[in-house]
């Protein structure tokens, strides 16, 4: 059911208070957790149930569970003094009934939000940790009683209320809001048009403006879904008005908007996660998550120069390229808030958020310009509007997912069971690193199937990380290693969502579309394992000429890897080339 225009007002300003809110906690120093990430869940509660729901029955019921959850969040917010004295432990029925509530909410607006199997998983392990002592043998717990179980979760900082959902409040929803402004304004435009003057002349012009486009795009949007519909439909027509194949024009799009994901510097949320979980700072992530998704753009860019040489893939026609002097004007709305953002962030040492801020000020001051330079009073208000519903609804998506999530991490902690999960992948490899790094990437992929991509990592790393830092990687290595197979499934089968809706979108096959993908995003597959083979890939920071090494030797071996793949090649040039491009990949590690 879409939203009534007569409230377009009101969530208007509901977007601002979220926005106001989030940076305001920037600003006013330090809130107690039991403050803040609760009205964070509030602030959210009425774009999940209300702003998105599709029927008058969603939308009534929806009003029910937003007054209840608000109301239980604010109830917290404001007695945090007094649940902070109970150490996690429900006193009564009332506390009970209002921990089960909103373990319920959150659940039910994460299959709102994405749908049945996130809240799926986290109904299992709620099952688990109530009746998990009546498990047999190694995968049952002692058992916890009900008020202190359900405290933990709800009244304490090991569930709803934890690290990950901090995350999503102190730094997730800065960059979010980043987005969402840049995004209202010209900055959209101008990722296309700089996409389309340096690589629309080229062979393959127009699948190559998609990459450039969806990497540029995705640095920020951090959505692979909303990467493919928003360049895409762009860039879909224009691949197929120059006769592109459909399976071809589909997959380009698709893998390219799935790059945005591991592109800096959001990554889809997940760098912020990882700050977390890893407590590496936030611009090493930056610096070492670099290089692999340079290589993997690259890796797509190889590809299409492989299929250009099996079709005529034309370039953009002069006439649909913009001018120089456009393609300078829009690129300045989204090249000087990424320059004040980086600058703060690395020349003047400022924190990710602060900096964003500043980054978000620049941009909100650029809403008011047109293409033209001109200031354009009533346009930047509208844009602003349009900013405001962008930044409740994006912040809404995330925090759902991450509220969700931190269930299941809560009732990890809570009964071991990711301690008996990792002492699983350590036996079953039999105490060796690549085994133990196969089934990691296994159980990646399965989960990545049913759940978005954040979450995925998150729950993998959670049980699987422990096991890889014991056989020898470095706590960031592992990470990078979990997030990028959790990516798997955006264009493996039988779930791959960018592959769905790229094909939909053009009108062709799925699975025609999933295998071009899957050669196409070659790297996705093989730069995983070269980081764990070439761990100075990584260290761009520490240690920049052997991270440069490490990247011209496997940007190598992906080149012959990708040609051999998708190249017009005899059977025995092609084996030489695999051969070749496994041991630039691989084998680099001697050299480190």
């Amino acid at each position: 059911m879409a939203p009534n225009p007569i409230f377009s007002g009101l969530w208007i300003a509901l977007g601002a208070l979220s926005m106001v809110f989030h940076i305001g906690l920037i600003f006013y120093g330090l809130v107690p957790n039991l403050v803040a990430r609760p009205l964070h869940m509030a602030l959210i509660l009425p774009w999940v149930f209300l702003y998105a729901a599709k029927s008058r029955v969603s939308w009534w019921s929806g009003l029910g569970l937003t007054g209840v959850g608000v109301l239980g969040c604010l109830w917290i917010a404001f007695n945090h003094t007094m649940l902070r004295d109970q150490y996690g432990f429900l006193e009564n029925g009332f506390q009970v009934a209002l921990a089960l509530a909103l373990l319920g909410i959150a659940m039910e607006g994460a299959r709102r939000m994405i749908g049945w199997p996130l809240p799926l998983v986290a109904l299992c392990a709620l099952l688990y940790g109530l009746y998990g002592q009546h498990i047999p043998g190694e995968f049952g717990h002692a058992g916890t009683p009900l008020a202190s179980f359900l405290g933990t979760l709800v009244i304490a900082e090991g569930g709803l209320w934890g690290s990950l959902t901090g995350v999503s409040v102190g730094v997730v929803a800065i960059f979010v809001i980043f987005g969402a402004v840049l995004n209202a304004g010209e900055a959209g435009q101008g990722f296309m048009n700089v996409a389309s003057a340096a690589a629309g002349r080229l062979t393959g012009g127009a699948a190559k403006v998609s990459v450039l486009s969806s990497a540029l795009f995705g640095s920020i949007s951090g959505s692979a879904s909303a990467n493919v519909a928003s360049t895409g439909a762009i860039t879909l027509p224009a691949m197929t008005k120059l006769g592109y194949p459909k399976r071809l024009a589909a997959a380009v799009e698709a893998v390219a908007s799935s790059g945005g994901q591991i592109m800096p510097p959001l990554m889809g949320a997940g760098a912020f996660v990882m700050v977390e979980l890893t407590g590496v700072p936030y611009t090493q992530i930056m610096l070492a998550a670099l290089p692999p998704a340079i290589l993997y753009f690259l890796t797509v860019w190889m590809g299409i120069n492989a299929y250009a040489q099996r079709f005529d893939l034309q370039s953009v026609p002069e006439n649909e390229r913009p001018n120089r002097r456009m393609v300078l004007i829009t690129s300045a709305f989204f090249l000087v808030p990424f320059t004040v953002l980086l600058v703060a962030m690395f020349a003047l040492g400022f924190t990710p958020q602060y900096a964003a801020v500043l980054a978000i000020i620049t941009g909100g001051a650029a809403l008011f310009f047109d293409a033209t330079l001109r200031m354009n009073v009533g346009q930047g208000i509208a844009r602003s509007g349009t900013a405001m519903i962008a930044i409740g609804q994006q912040v809404a998506m995330i925090a759902a997912i991450i509220i969700c999530a931190s269930i299941i991490i809560g009732v990890l902690g809570i009964t071991g069971l990711g301690i008996k999960i990792t002492s699983v992948i350590l036996s079953g490899s039999g105490g060796a690193l690549w085994p133990a790094l196969l089934l990691t990437a296994l159980a990646c992929l399965l989960l990545g199937m049913e759940v978005p991509t954040t979450a995925a990592y998150v729950i993998c790393v959670s049980v699987a990380g422990p096991a890889l830092t014991q056989l020898g990687l470095e706590p960031l290595q592992a990470h990078l290693f979990v997030f990028w197979f959790a990516l798997l499934s955006t264009i493996t089968p039988p779930v791959c969502g960018a592959v769905f809706i790229a094909a939909g979108m053009i009108g062709e096959n799925w699975l025609k579309v999933a295998l071009t993908a899957m050669a196409l995003g070659l790297g996705l597959y093989i730069i995983p394992l070269s980081m764990i083979a070439n761990p100075a890939l990584l260290r761009l920071g520490s240690d920049t000429g052997g991270a440069v090494l490490a990247f011209a030797m496997i940007g190598t071996g992906l080149s012959f890897l990708s040609y051999a793949l998708i190249g017009r090649a005899s059977l025995w040039r092609r084996a030489l080339l695999t051969v070749a491009g496994g041991a630039a990949c691989f084998a680099g590690a001697a050299f480190f």
